[in-house]
């Protein structure tokens, strides 16, 4: 099998191809490579992909319209999954093009070359900031998701909508994920643990927004990683249940159509998952206290039946032990 993975140097995308690899599938990765966050983590990862025959680069990006053409046109590609995207609440705030040009035309690119070369299943990266301002929790794929509060949040709430009709209009069997807080070795810079890890070890001041009333549903890279694979041998069909007077948001009627949390399905709270890197690094936090910032949610909680239903997998990595596997890695990695 030849499968497409975007986004392959990056943190997901990585550890999902080194995966695919061991289980024997042809591999086709592509990246841009950006500098949203340090890039020689980047090149690391891809060093080691490469050093599998099974594994082929490609540096493009998913918005060159004419470099995806010719992608699908010399491929023939039996699965695609895409976790190309523009990472970061906050930082599409200050630099929306980005997100625009990378979330909503890289994707329209990625759904054309789908249903032009009949790919089997296409799975792709959403996210648990479609939720938004929803208090209902957990979170559910049934719930109404109409109020983002990020434009990172609104393009993936877009991705969601642009795929279903591929999948109507073209039978394009289709898979989106709800990612719930994704960390672990290797993962990005540029996120909590990162960056309370680096600033514990520094002895400077990590900063807790909303004065630490934060609750997520941290969710191990190993977990994430099991129920996408597992997911894109699950390929959808249309829902024979499905009723147009009560629609279910996650799936539908008249297209190979499915939506699923992937999280851990056990929020919690960020001063305890502080505790934890405090502890695996023997050190304690200077802590910085500051308000809610624009974009953020002061809680994420990850409703997992229908993934159980339908892969049989539930993830369940404590964060403890998730925490003590990434600062082993960052030790490692930084040479502590």
């Amino acid at each position: 099998m030849k499968i497409l993975i975007t986004g392959s140097a990056g943190f997901i995308g990585f550890h999902l191809s080194t995966r695919l690899l061991k289980e024997g599938y042809d591999v086709v990765g592509i990246d841009n490579l950006n500098d949203y966050y340090d890039v020689n983590i980047k090149k690391t990862r891809l060093k080691m992909l490469e050093e599998n025959q099974n594994f082929k680069f490609i540096l493009t990006s998913i918005e060159d319209r004419e470099a995806m053409r010719s992608l699908f046109k010399s491929h023939s590609f039996d699965y695609v999954v895409n976790l190309a995207a523009q990472a970061g609440v906050r930082y599409s705030i200050e630099n929306p093009e980005a997100y625009v040009d990378s979330n909503l035309v890289g994707f329209a690119n990625i759904l054309e070359g789908c249903r032009n070369s009949k790919v089997k299943h296409l799975v792709f990266a959403s996210s648990s900031s479609v939720y938004g301002l929803n208090t209902d929790m957990p979170f559910s794929v049934t719930h109404n998701v109409d109020h983002p509060i990020s434009l990172y949040a609104a393009s993936k709430k877009a991705n969601e909508l642009m795929a279903h009709t591929y999948s109507y209009l073209y039978k394009l069997p289709v898979t989106g994920l709800r990612f719930f807080t994704v960390y672990g070795p290797w993962g990005r810079p540029d996120m909590a643990l990162f960056l309370f890890t680096k600033a514990i070890i520094a002895g400077k001041p990590i900063t807790i927004f909303n004065q630490g009333n934060m609750q997520r549903d941290f969710t191990y890279i190993d977990d994430i990683i099991e129920g996408v694979f597992r997911v894109i041998n699950n390929i959808p069909a249309p829902d024979k249940n499905f009723s147009f007077d009560t629609p279910n948001p996650s799936a539908s009627g008249a297209a190979p159509y499915r939506l699923y949390n992937i999280g851990n399905n056990n929020p919690v709270p960020l001063l305890d998952f502080i505790k934890a890197i405090e502890k695996a690094l023997g050190k304690t936090a200077i802590k910085d206290f500051q308000p809610l910032q624009a974009g953020d949610v002061p809680a994420t909680w990850a409703n997992v039946d229908t993934l159980i239903k339908d892969t049989g997998f539930l993830p369940a990595t404590p964060v403890e032990e998730g925490i003590k596997q990434f600062i082993k890695w960052y030790k490692w990695y930084y040479k502590i």
